[in-house]
């Protein structure tokens, strides 16, 4: 679950981590009401989860009423997109916050490393970058301490990484306890990226995180069911509306631009499915997980999902029968192909596990004999769709 800016901001106060004065609104009369009771230089900041909003104009700034109103109206109801997220994403509200006078930026984050598959700690003299690109140009400005849970979190930690990284000397009275902020976020929230970029010092000697971005795994929710009521709030996507409306995880359904459709349980096979399309020459329409335990009802949607808003010319069933039954999914597929009003596309089906047999007869009752590999149904789905 990622989180809006304001979102993590909330987070960070409770964490005692410094945030400039901010309100969040969802309408341009909100924001003028706001700014004309406190008067001063305001920002006014899309509430998106895509990257570069600030280049696609959804960041203005305002010094009265009208000023607000009028960058609101322009931002509000604006799609901002990137080479990530070409179709974009609608702004629906809107983090008016206190405008910085800014001296210096810099970087501090905690997330999972990979490779040592321990949560690593950074800091960094060049905020207001891609630490990406921070990687690629100036390697040696990012300071990392790995943490070792048993022994937790110390200012000495903070301190540490403020001067290898070589923060300016502004920073390093506040910069410990602010690190050890995102610290206890990651872990009492169980969070795979807590992110401060920039942390600004101000002219006047503050240190403030200008910027949140917190991603919290679905899977420890259940720490803090409060949050519950922030998933309503998140934007989706096109891809996630319509895999919501199928039934299915927002994760759960992607499309591309090519002509073989693909459906599996479990995002392991769906995406050695779609390896197996390239394998054959052929170009995927679509990943789609129709995930465990999926019954007759939601095989049939999935094909709908699929047929009615991808570029598929043929469909690719590849079901590992766990908690899926085959026979479950082999129903589903015949009452799709039997009651759909949706176009007909040709199926190539792969069926192995649990109720197998039986999931076969259903098919073979129907007039469909299932292939037995996947690179078999990869290579007949291919010349189904040329």
């Amino acid at each position: 679950m990622n989180l809006l800016e304001y979102q993590g901001k909330e987070l960070f106060k409770r964490a005692g981590i410094p945030v400039p004065r901010s309100a969040h609104f969802h309408t341009a009369d909100e924001v003028a009401e706001f700014v004309s009771q406190n008067p001063g230089a305001w920002v006014i900041k899309a509430q998106v989860l895509i990257g570069g909003r600030g280049k696609a104009g959804g960041i203005k700034f305002a010094e009265n009423a009208e000023q607000a109103r009028d960058a609101a109206s322009k931002i509000l109801g604006m799609t901002i997109a990137n080479r990530q997220n070409p179709r974009g994403e609608v702004v629906r509200s809107l983090l008016v916050e206190e405008k910085l006078a800014i001296a210096k930026e810099a970087y501090c984050a905690i997330t999972v490393d990979r490779a040592t598959k321990t949560p690593v700690l950074m800091a960094s003299p060049h905020g207001g970058m891609d630490i990406e690109e921070v990687a690629e140009h100036h390697p040696d400005s990012i300071a990392k301490h790995f943490a070792q849970t048993s022994i937790g979190y110390s200012p000495f930690i903070g301190r540490e990484l403020a001067f290898s990284s070589g923060l300016d000397p502004g920073y390093r009275k506040t910069f410990p306890a602010i690190a050890g902020g995102i610290y206890d976020l990651f872990f009492d929230y169980g969070a795979k990226l807590v992110e401060i970029n920039p942390l600004v010092l101000t002219n006047d000697g503050r240190v403030i995180a200008s910027d949140a971005k917190v991603e919290l795994d679905d899977d420890a929710l259940y720490k803090h069911p409060e949050l519950k009521k922030w998933q309503a709030e998140l934007p989706l996507d096109e891809d996630e509306e319509l895999a919501v409306k199928a039934g299915l995880g927002i994760r759960n359904f992607r499309r591309f631009d090519g002509t073989v459709g693909t459906m599996a349980n479990g995002a392991g096979l769906a995406m050695a499915t779609m390896d197996a399309v390239i394998n054959a020459d052929g170009k995927y329409a679509n990943f789609l997980d129709v995930g465990g335990g999926a019954d007759a009802q939601r095989v049939r949607n999935c094909y709908e999902l699929i047929v009615n808003n991808t570029g598929a010319r043929s469909l690719f069933i590849n079901i590992f029968g766990g908690i899926t039954r085959c026979d479950e999914v082999a129903k589903g597929i015949v009452d799709a192909l039997q009651t759909t009003t949706s176009r007909k596309v040709p199926l190539v089906i792969r069926l192995t596990g649990t109720n197998e047999e039986l999931g076969r007869k259903i098919l073979a009752d129907a007039g469909m004999t299932p292939v037995e590999t996947m690179d078999d149904g990869a290579q007949e789905a291919v010349r189904l769709a040329a």
